[in-house]
């Protein structure tokens, strides 16, 4: 992953906001990168701009040698649903379905057929060790237990680039060392490479590297 000169800039009414400014930064394929900073110093809209849900004001992004600011937006959409996968604070599992069936789901959505989407989705339950809660409800579920489905939910489409912004944010302490864990575990075994934005100091004995921003800017 290379990253050029990246600068983001948004309007805000009159005001300009430079959210990334003129960011360069090399990151090798299989690496687990921890990106910390104070609220507002871009972190997120850095993951959005390598992920291509946002595009950068100017600079040049490349994920696996590919420059995706050059793509259309539906080439982008297609990319992000076959290489990339998604781990939110917030973790949007459906409390109507069972964790087999939110994994299940996002399959269903990415036009999986059923024989693939079933064995998928057990191979991505197996590997965070929730096989035996296939047919619990979130409710139902720790909240390390509903993190690790929505940690299935991501790996299921056997992502290259998984990216996760605060994903310890609402765990303790106990379960948060053991979803950093289960990452590091998860990069290694399967060779992913993994962007995770946190302020979470735990995660600093998990990852490879961590990125520091201040006000757009990568410092020491």
């Amino acid at each position: 992953m290379d990253i050029q000169n990246l600068t983001r800039i948004y309007r805000r009414g009159q005001q300009q906001v430079r959210a990334l400014d003129g960011l360069d930064l090399t990151i090798d394929a299989g690496q687990f990168i921890a990106i910390k900073g104070r609220s507002g110093s871009g972190k997120t809209t850095l993951l959005n701009c390598i992920s291509g849900l946002d595009q950068p004001t100017s600079g040049v992004v490349r994920v696996f040698g590919d420059a995706i600011g050059a793509w259309s937006e539906g080439r982008r959409t297609t990319w992000r649903r076959e290489q990339v996968g998604f781990i939110f604070q917030s973790l949007g599992l459906l409390p109507v379905l069972s964790a087999y069936e939110n994994v299940e789901l996002a399959l269903r959505l990415n036009g999986v057929g059923a024989s693939e989407r079933h064995k998928a989705t057990l191979e991505a339950l197996e590997l965070v060790g929730l096989t035996k809660w296939n047919d619990h409800r979130p409710y139902e579920l720790s909240g390390g237990q509903q993190q690790r489905v929505a940690i299935a939910r991501a790996l299921a489409g056997r992502p290259r680039l998984l990216i996760a912004d605060e994903p310890t944010g609402n765990l303790d302490s106990k379960t948060a060392h053991s979803v950093l864990a289960l990452f590091r575990t998860l990069v290694r075994e399967r060779n992913i490479t993994m962007l995770m934005a946190t302020h979470d100091t735990l995660a600093d004995d998990y990852v490879d590297r961590v990125i520091n921003l201040s006000d757009g800017r990568i410092v020491a």
